[in-house]
């Protein structure tokens, strides 16, 4: 499945269904991030739940702590 992330054209698997899956894809589950599909920002409580699909602009932004 090709899907835009950060601004890039990147294929997944096509068993990725959902955010929490698409964030376990890229080894982010239990990281702090905020996802934003398709101009509306996904609450974390919502991940499991919000389907990904083809074509669909995906925001993934993490927090890195530091001094």
């Amino acid at each position: 499945m090709l899907l835009q992330i950060n601004g890039r054209k990147i294929e997944v698997p096509e068993e990725i269904g959902t955010v929490e899956q698409l964030l376990g894809h890229f080894g982010l589950e239990g990281k702090i991030v905020v996802v934003e599909q398709n101009g509306s920002i996904v609450e974390k409580q919502q991940h499991r739940d919000t389907s990904v699909f083809a074509g669909d602009q995906i925001e993934i932004v993490t927090f890195v702590g530091g001094g």
